[in-house]
């Protein structure tokens, strides 16, 4: 399909496109929604106002942007890099290939976040920022700082903090988990790589536009987890929490590692489909 949509109601219209991105989709998992996304996106409005569009918002160069964007997804990229967004929890974030696919699992770790007070937050590996900055917005009076090793991404971060007015809040600095941190944190959160070099081969294609160091430790998916909690104790308050989101099959191991670093009160929370997808634990 390339030009304007020929139909004689913006109804048809919608239902020409909406099947075209369907049918070119088919692969994908929800391939109606993304071809809904994608729509939306093209035509820059919300996928919820996509029934109140009329014919002519179906031009010509929308529908050449929307085309362009179904060839990207059929490649394998993922949506949020082709609309350059994804909404988690409350906020909408920028996404970009320096960051990780902020993902509704990890949702878990804010969830498990706020079930606490707390005045200062420490997020290690920050990325798009989505989690501190989810964190931040709902407790006004709580500043925190994100680290992460690439610079890109903190940028990413920073321009996510100053859309959503929490840059006076929120502190950015490239640090090597907590080689560049000072002081002492109320509740430390991290969703750190933790996928082993083994298992890199066998993960979906669309992952290969994410950074590669966010997804993997390059050894057996663990070695982050050993870092977080060895360093945790020394920078947290007294009775504050640590909690980091785990994959699959990785919760009790970590949990071991929280209670050889002397943490207490260690429980886990399982995300939507019932895994086990945050440990955490309290500084005695």
């Amino acid at each position: 399909m390339t030009g304007a949509i020929e139909a004689r109601t913006s109804a048809e219209a919608l239902a020409i496109a909406l099947r075209l991105g369907a049918d070119w989709l088919w692969q994908s998992e929800r391939p109606m929604d993304e071809a809904r996304i994608l729509l939306a996106d093209a035509v820059g409005v919300d996928r919820h106002r996509l029934p109140l569009l009329d014919v002519e918002d179906f031009s010509d160069a929308a529908m050449d942007r929307y085309v362009k964007a179904l060839y990207r997804r059929m490649d394998g990229e993922p949506v949020s890099h082709i609309i350059r967004h994804r909404d988690f929890w409350e906020h909408r974030f920028e996404v970009t290939a320096d960051v990780l696919d902020p993902r509704p699992e990890t949702e878990t770790l804010v969830a498990a976040g706020l079930e606490r007070e707390f005045a200062r937050v420490l997020d290690l590996g920050t990325g798009s920022g989505c989690i501190l900055l989810s964190l931040l917005a709902a407790r006004k009076e709580v500043r925190g700082l994100g680290t992460d090793l690439s610079e890109a991404a903190l940028e990413v971060a920073r321009r996510n903090g100053i859309k959503l007015k929490l840059d006076e809040r929120a502190q950015f600095v490239v640090s090597d988990w907590f080689k560049a941190v000072e002081g002492r944190f109320d509740l430390i959160v991290s969703n750190p790589p933790y996928i082993a070099a083994s298992e890199m081969a066998g993960l979906q294609p669309e992952l290969s536009y994410e950074p590669r160091i966010a997804l993997t430790d390059e050894g057996d998916g663990l070695s982050a987890y050993r870092a977080i909690t060895a360093g945790a104790p020394g920078h947290l308050t007294s009775g504050g929490w640590l909690m980091v989101e785990v994959g699959a099959g990785r919760a009790e191991a970590v949990a071991s590692l929280f209670a050889a670093a002397g943490l207490v009160n260690i429980a886990t929370r399982p995300d939507m489909d019932g895994r086990p997808r945050v440990v955490l634990g309290q500084a005695a």
